[in-house]
This record gives C-alpha cells, structure tokens and sequence, in this order.
C-alpha cells in the first residue's frame, strides 16, 4: 500500500483545521479515546456542533487562539491508501513552518473562504507550493454552505484562481466545492451541490497518481558511510552504504562517483541478509562496485549516462528561517544529502515580495523572507536544479555558530 504525504494551506480561519478533522472523523479515522475527547470538550461550533479543529490544534496557544501555529502532523489509513496530513500554518509570520511541512509532499489541498475568493494569502500560497515543486494541487472552495451552495460563487472563485495559477506556474489543479463544517464532498460526495459532477476529497486522494519516477534518469546514491571491516572474515570487503534518493540502480549499471569523476560498475547490491538486482529510491542499501576507486562520505554515485551539474557555484531560491538576518560576510554551512561544506553567501539577487509576487532588489534577507541568492561554496557540489528532481535539488543552510539550520535551498543552476 503507498503513501501519499499531503500539506493543507489557507488563510487564517478557512477551515483548514476544519476539514482535516471531518476527513478523519468521517472516514472513521479516529482512535476511541481521540473520539471520547473530542466529545467531552467544551470547545463547539456557533450551531452547537462539536468543533473538529481540535484534532489537528495540538499546541497549548493553538487551542486558546483557534489558530495553527506549528505543523501538525497526522496519519491515517484507508482500504486503498495511507496518507501522511501536514495542517501547515496561515499566518505570514509562519512561513517558514509551511516550507518546512511542505518540502516532503507530493500533494497541496489549498483552501479558499467562498465567502472572500482569491485573496494575498491565496497567492502566496501558491507561489509557495509552485516554488517547492509539487506537483498535485487539490483547490478547497470551503464554507459553500454560507454562500447557499451556488454554482456561480464558486465558477468565479474558479475563474480567479486559474488566473494566479497560471501566473505562478501551477499546471496540475483540481478544483472541489466544500463544507468541511457540514461534510459536504470530504468523504462523500455532497446532495447540496447537485451541479458539481466531480469527486469527493476523500476519493482523490485515494486515486491520485503519486507514483516515484524509477527510471535511471535520475539515479542518484548519496554515500553515508564506506563499510571497511578489514577483518580476516572481511578483509577484501569494501561497500558503500546510504538511501537511494531519487531513480534506481541495478546490477551491471555504470556509474560515476562526483565530484571526482571516476567511473566503475556494481557488482552487487546488499539489503540486510538479501542481495536484489535493483535497488529503488527510498532503499537503505550498501553497493559494490568493481573497482577499489576513492570514495567517500558526502560522495555521489549516479548513473555515468546522466549526470547532474558539478559546481561550487550555483544559483538558488532561498526561504530564510532565522530571526537573525542573513549575512553576506559571514561563512555558513550548506548541506546538500550527507555533504556538508562550508559556504558563503556571494550575491543576493532579489527578494520576492509573496503576496504580490513583485521582485524587491537591494534588501536583506530576514526571517521568512524568499529570494534568490547566489552560493559559493568550499567544496563542489553535485546536483540537480530542484524544478528536475527535488531530492537532488534541495539543500539547507546552517549557522556554524549555533548549528542551527536558518534556511532552506531549491537549487537551480549554476551561475553565470
């Protein structure tokens, strides 16, 4: 059974909260005591219902506020699928807590108030998930039940919204009419809206194709640990042990080691006591190649037939998570899989202003800022432009004075 990793994004009381509770309470998906909890609390809606944003406001000032403030995380599990929720924040001060819950998702539900439309922290939304490179857009028109359910309010939201989409770089969107309140098209399609012919919620997310691209494309093995036992048992034993991140390998392939260029090919792949003559992206695996050539930890084995770009200087987006500006002087960490080097910041380009999606040039970088900046980092680095390959295209970057991480990297090409 797979897995499908979600985020739900919306301004501030759209019903994101909302609506992840009705998915779970009408799918069955809570536990006895969540239920019993969720009865007894005191916390209700204005029509005397129980108010389901309790499942998902875990933090103390979440409860007390009605808001979300950190990413919260749930799991459940239908006949057909298990799904990772990531109820991500609205408010602008909590950008960085929406990258953070939406770096690892293959789908975005984005919420719209039918009451409001298209508003700035629609558009910033997303531009946030088109920047991040997901792939599947789910478009929540919540609160229909306050509009009268009516097919016009929610066409011109529609209309709207394929406008930003376009402007911001959103190709796969899939428009539902919603009451998380009432539960009309969560779980089950809705009697109110007899003019909308499409799925439920629940049913698309059951059926979305998710599927990880396979091929040797993007083949790409970050080395973790070199595995030399040199014991009289062991004594030739030398393999190279870490997760494929993106493609597969098999056995016979040709690959390259970057950033030293050497080639060789794998005689043999390790899975705990197996030996499989493939090994596919997400595989904790250990490789063996014909030749004793020198590897090691941070190093990048990728099929020699495509390889990604080498460079110490290279051309990101940047989302700046640190209360402390960023500073232009200062030597950071980047760490980019299981290589880390030290790095500085050479230029920043622009920022860009996320609720108009305007360039604002000359200004500093600080907490939850995006722009684009230009790196020069110590050692080269071997990736993919993020847009190509997410998992070979991310990187983040560490305070060397704290070891604190205070940004994250979408990796575009190498500068001019």
């Amino acid at each position: 059974m797979d897995i499908l990793k979600f985020i739900t994004a919306g301004s501030v009381d759209d019903g994101k909260s909302t609506l992840i509770g009705r998915l779970l309470y009408d799918s069955d998906s809570i536990l006895a005591d969540q239920l019993e909890a969720l009865h007894s609390s005191n916390r209700k809606n204005d029509d005397g219902s129980i108010d389901l944003a309790i499942l998902t406001d875990g933090l103390k000032a979440e409860r007390e506020q009605g808001i979300t403030i950190d990413v919260a995380y749930k799991y459940f599990q239908t006949d057909k699928r298990k799904f990772i929720i990531a109820d991500t924040p609205g408010h602008i001060q909590y950008t960085r807590n929406m990258v953070t819950g939406a770096s690892n998702a293959n789908l975005a539900i984005i919420l719209i108030d039918a009451r409001k439309g298209v508003i700035e922290q629609t558009i910033r939304h997303s531009f946030l998930v088109a920047l991040l490179g997901i792939q599947q857009v789910v478009v929540c028109i919540n609160k229909m039940d306050m509009v009268d359910y009516s097919e016009e309010v929610y066409n011109n939201i529609l209309k709207d919204y394929n406008t930003l989409a376009g402007k911001v770089g959103l190709e796969n969107v899939h428009p539902i009419p919603v009451s998380a309140l009432k539960g009309d098209n969560i779980v089950n399609n809705s009697l109110n809206m007899s003019w909308y012919k499409g799925e439920s919620l629940l049913h698309f997310l059951e059926t979305v194709d998710v599927s990880v691209d396979n091929s040797t494309e993007h083949a790409r093995f970050p080395v973790q640990w070199v595995i030399r036992p040199q014991t009289d048992e062991l004594h030739d034993y030398r393999g190279y042990a870490g997760r494929v991140s993106s493609g597969s390998f098999k056995v016979n392939d040709k690959v390259t080691v970057l950033p030293s260029g050497f080639t060789s090919t794998i005689t043999k792949i390790e899975l705990l006591d197996k030996e499989p003559e493939e090994a596919v992206a997400g595989m904790s695996v250990t490789v063996h190649l014909k030749d004793e050539i020198d590897i090691s930890r941070g190093d990048l084995l990728v099929n020699s037939s495509y390889q990604p770009e080498v460079s110490q200087l290279i051309e990101a987006d940047l989302c700046w998570m640190d209360t402390r500006a960023l500073d232009t002087t200062h030597t950071y960490f980047i760490q980019h899989n299981s290589k880390v080097t030290r790095c500085k910041i050479q230029e920043t380009l622009y920022k860009v202003n996320i609720n108009t999606l305007e360039k604002e040039y000359n200004e500093d970088f600080k907490l939850n800022d995006i722009g684009r900046i230009i790196i020069k980092t110590a050692d080269p680095l071997a990736f993919d432009k993020y847009q190509d390959n997410k998992a070979n295209g991310g990187a983040i970057i560490i305070d060397s004075r704290t070891n604190v991480t205070v940004g994250a990297l979408m990796l575009r090409s190498v500068a001019d």
